[in-house]
């Protein structure tokens, strides 16, 4: 049976395509370059391409900038596998004094490329393995893409209910609390769960059923943001699952369209996406990853979730939750389960999975 289509390509794809057959039009050797020239000239880190695809929120809700999707993904050319490894946002960074997903807004908001700079340091401190590419996408241009291809088909799993799905726009509503009410009792709650039982209209009711679902790029963006859903689909494996699912279903309804043969659809999604991205990614590599794009169609891929594990399935985790307290500037945190800023353990594990493959994770820590 065949393999699942390379996700981290469909991403690259769906950046660059369109650049690509915009830039052919007036440029010749391009094509050349891509249809003659077989060398995949890219930058490679002991035989294989690390690329970071980091997601933003955008918009106007709380924490627009903060990277919603870290995923690490580990390409080997020659054996045709790739290795996806998801971070969560909430891990907390000791030099950032921070969670992980700071990591991008704070370093571009004091000078330009250093959110890339800074986000691909961190995530090699995690992993311990160097990144060659990093790409950004804010999903307000990924919302409009999906539109603009007309919906995708999405196969939800199970059904499930978030009922707490920040309404953009009410992030500081009162919900009709007086300024001295507000004050009495954040002064004594801190955890955002306390703080979302009292604001209640600032939220909503997420809702899918199971089955094949058609979605706009909104519902898809509530989709794979969701992250309050109730038992395990609520858990950071689960939002890993789903945003995977959505890029594929993009890169499917690319394809079935006949998406390259459709000049409006095509200017469309270029004219969308091009202030939504920032990468590192050189304008003469366009050519390189759209060749390596060819080649890994039939690319054997795995993907893993870096959490707390599941307790109630007796799934152990390789991170731990800390009490809220002052060391985390009282925020929900994840922290290594062998302690804070010690990160050896999950670098073994991954290379246990880029070497290997299907680790386990034992119950018992270990350094």
């Amino acid at each position: 049976m065949r393999k699942k289509v390379l996700i981290v390509i469909a991403i690259l794809l769906l950046i660059f395509f369109g650049k690509a057959i915009v830039t052919a039009l007036n440029l010749s050797p391009f094509l050349l370059q891509v249809f003659f020239n077989k060398n995949i000239d890219l930058k490679k880190t002991q035989d294989r391409i690390n690329v970071l695809l980091l997601g933003v929120g955008g918009g106007v809700h709380q924490g627009p900038d903060l990277t919603d999707t870290i995923i690490f993904a580990s390409m080997d050319i020659k054996n045709n596998k790739v290795i996806l490894v998801s971070i969560p946002r909430d891990l907390w960074i000791t030099d950032l004094n921070a969670r992980i997903n700071t990591a991008y807004s704070s370093a571009q908001a004091k000078r330009k490329g250093g959110g890339i700079l800074l986000s691909s340091a961190v995530v090699k401190k995690v992993t311990n393995h160097t990144i060659d590419y990093t790409v950004k996408i804010d999903f307000n241009g990924f919302v409009k893409t999906i539109d603009i291809l007309e919906g995708i088909d999405i196969d939800v799993k199970s059904a499930f209910d978030d009922y707490k799905y920040p309404i953009e726009g009410y992030e500081n509503d009162s919900c009709g609390y007086s300024e001295d009410d507000i004050k009495a009792f954040t002064a004594t709650i801190s955890a955002e769960i306390d703080i979302q039982e009292k604001f209640i209209c600032r939220y909503k009711r997420l809702h899918f059923d199971k089955g094949i679902i058609r979605m706009d790029g909104q519902t898809a963006l509530e989709f794979v943001r969701s992250r309050h859903a109730e038992g395990s689909d609520g858990t950071d494996f689960s939002r890993s699952k789903r945003q995977e699912q959505v890029i594929k279903a993009v890169k499917d309804k690319i394809f079935s369209i006949n998406f390259f043969l459709n000049p409006a659809k095509v200017i469309g999604v270029y004219d969308t996406l091009k202030n939504s991205i920032d990468t590192n990614i050189e304008e003469e590599e366009v050519d390189d990853f759209i060749k390596l794009a060819n080649k890994m169609k039939k690319a054997e891929i795995r993907s893993v979730v870096l959490d707390n594990g599941d307790a109630q399935k007796g799934r152990p985790g390789l991170l731990a939750n800390p009490p809220i307290s002052s060391v985390y500037e009282n925020q929900w945190v994840l922290i290594p389960r062998i302690g804070n800023g010690d990160f050896s353990e999950i670098q073994k594990y991954v290379d246990c999975e880029i070497k290997i493959g299907n680790c386990p994770v034992s119950e018992n820590p270990s350094n």
